[in-house]
């Protein structure tokens, strides 16, 4: 298992996922991951498994911004838009990276993905340990990869009993017959043969090809890296592989979603209902309904102090303001100190009010900010413009949640996420929170929601119970006008302890991309 005089990039990769699992226990420890996963309502009969039985060839597509062998691939990382065009294109799932240094990924990523498309997703990251598993889970994802090299038999065996509890796949990893062996004999349903090397990172596209007989006909087969152009895709389907992972090659298309479908049709055997075009139309609310608690997001942060508070808490995002008129506003020049001091697994979200689209771009450029919050009297054409300025970075609208019929109308912008506030943003007041269920029985909104007016650790249980993506706290967490730690911990405490069984958090379709312009 990697044991070489000198180390590969996998031996380093395991290395380095150990840390991580150890600073996440700090944060949230082993019992408490494992409790909210099971709180989680599992995926409905392994959809991952399903769509890879096709009687066609199956493409697992992946969201990947850099890799050890390739450095950047996209400097811009639209994930949101790149898995709808996978959707679009007709992936049978999304492989999403979310290991941080040498991908460049992050669970956020993975999290917004499971939460904004109608397939299944396959957590892609260096498995060490129960506690990666029992986070995958939490994460929304339907799929986990165990990779061979870098685990025991009794790892990979525990590891597999594991996810199988849990509802997850597993897309076993393999390099030569020997793991291959492994694999099977350790009871694997999907084993993979990368056709990439550890040692060297150069592509082998015969390797799949030669190890094809090893693996049993009740086993799915997967063909891993080398897809780069759509022969390689037809000799996939011609030796027999059940699906391919296809990364690089889509990643750096300008039309995803046409190349696929171009590789689709040019594989193409007997037509079957997919996934997502049969059984989520059938059984919508059944497969996403999800128990794990919401996202959390921290607005207002303006000082160093703040900054403390939120790398230890960790939450999924802090909100910088850039609008004058707030008593929480910051300028660029201290944003981009607070930014730098921040642990980088958090995502900086820039909340503007009818801001110059020009500033809102210079800030993404200069990678102030990951992700935008417009709080003002933007509508559609405002959002179409800042879209085609800013294309990877997503957008969330904050609508007031006065009345459904309201709260629908004002939020049809064509954002990636809504944010429900009351009819005076940032004033710390709760609305009715009964609006949120209203809303959803309409089904006339497609866009994940993030909830935020008069939260704080006391009502924040009782808020999540409505159904939303994540929860938005300012004020709820300040003491004199001030981030306060105990405060900060408590909000976070009482929002993962949110995740308690039957308390159904229901994930929306996400609202189309399809004309980013």
């Amino acid at each position: 298992m990697g044991a070489t005089s000198h180390p590969t990039i996998l031996d380093t990769l395991a290395a380095q996922a150990r840390l991580r699992v150890s600073a996440s226990r700090r944060v949230v420890d082993l019992d408490e991951m494992a409790q909210w996963a099971r709180a989680s309502d599992p995926p409905i009969d392994f959809p991952f498994e399903r769509q890879l039985g096709s009687p066609q060839l199956s493409f697992i597509c992946e969201a990947k911004k850099a890799s050890p062998s390739k450095g950047l691939i996209a400097p811009d990382f639209d994930y949101l838009s790149i898995a709808h065009d996978y959707q679009t294109g007709g992936a049978a799932a999304i492989s999403v990276l979310t290991e941080p240094t040498h991908f460049l990924g992050s669970d956020r990523c993975l999290a917004e993905i499971a939460a904004s498309v109608d397939l299944p997703v396959l957590r892609k990251d260096f498995t060490v340990d129960d506690y990666q598993i029992f986070q995958a889970r939490a994460l929304g994802a339907s799929a986990i990869l165990l990779i061979c090299a870098i685990l025991t038999d009794d790892e990979l065996r525990r590891f597999l009993d594991l996810a199988d509890e849990l509802g997850l796949s597993v897309l076993t990893e393999t390099h030569d017959a020997a793991e291959i062996r492994r694999a099977v004999n350790a009871g694997a349903r999907v084993i993979g043969v990368n056709n990439r090397s550890l040692h060297d990172f150069s592509v082998d596209s015969t390797t799949a090809e030669r190890l094809r007989r090893l693996v049993p006909p009740d086993r799915l087969f997967v063909s891993e890296s080398g897809v780069m152009s759509v022969d390689d895709a037809k000799a996939a389907a011609q030796m027999g592989a059940d699906a391919v992972l296809v990364g690089e090659f889509l990643m750096r298309s300008r039309d995803r979603a046409g190349l696929l479908s171009q590789m689709r049709t040019a594989t193409a055997g007997p037509a079957e209902p997919t996934l997502a075009a049969h059984d989520v139309a059938e059984q919508p609310a059944r497969r996403r309904r999800v128990t794990r608690p919401p996202l959390v997001k921290i607005c207002g942060l303006r000082r160093e102090e703040d900054v403390a508070v939120i790398n230890q808490a960790l939450p999924t995002y802090v909100g910088l303001i850039f609008h004058p008129a707030s008593r929480r506003h910051v300028d660029p020049t201290v944003a981009r100190r607070l930014r730098g001091l921040l642990d980088p697994a958090v995502g900086v979200v820039g909340v503007f009010v009818d801001a110059d689209i020009e500033h809102i771009a210079d800030l993404a450029r200069d990678k102030v900010i990951s992700m935008i919050q417009l709080h003002g009297d933007e509508d559609a054409r405002y959002v179409g413009d800042l879209r085609s300025r800013v294309p990877h970075l997503p957008i969330i609208k904050a609508v007031h949640a006065s009345s459904a019929d309201q709260t629908i109308a004002d939020g049809d912008v064509g954002a990636d996420f809504l944010l429900l506030d009351a009819a005076t943003p940032g004033s710390g007041q709760r609305f009715d929170w009964g609006v949120i269920d209203e809303v959803r029985r309409s089904g006339r909104i497609r866009s994940p929601l993030f909830l935020a007016g008069g939260l704080d650790p006391g009502n924040v249980t009782e808020a999540c119970r409505h159904g939303v993506f994540a929860v938005d706290v300012s004020s709820g967490v300040e003491s004199d006008g001030h981030k306060d730690p105990a405060k900060v911990h408590a909000f976070m405490r009482a929002v993962r302890a949110s995740a308690t069984p039957g308390n159904g958090i229901s994930l929306p379709q996400p609202a189309s991309r399809e004309d980013p312009t």
